[in-house]
């Protein structure tokens, strides 16, 4: 009976410290949120390579391809020259 009463003058949070959280979970937020932080630069990164980086004329050329305004053979020619070393 004694324990009853101490369960209950506790209100069944463990001697006041509150209810059991798994803080297990805490370095797998934190874990989480670096993740989220590292993909999001990988990725800002990987966009502005190919929109403005060494790529940038390799997807001109093939939007003018696509359109019509270059052959194939010049959008092959063209490309070989843009993929040289200097």
């Amino acid at each position: 009976m004694e324990i009853i009463g101490h369960v209950l003058a506790d209100g069944g949070w463990h001697g006041g410290y509150g209810p059991p959280f798994p803080f297990f979970l805490f370095p797998l937020i934190w874990l989480l949120i670096i993740g989220v932080a590292i993909t999001a630069v990988v990725l800002g990164r990987r966009h502005r390579e190919r929109t403005a980086g060494p790529r940038a004329g390799e997807c001109v050329l093939a939007e003018r391809f696509a359109q019509g305004d270059i052959t194939a053979e010049d959008y092959r020619t063209r490309l070989a020259a843009l993929r040289a070393k200097p």
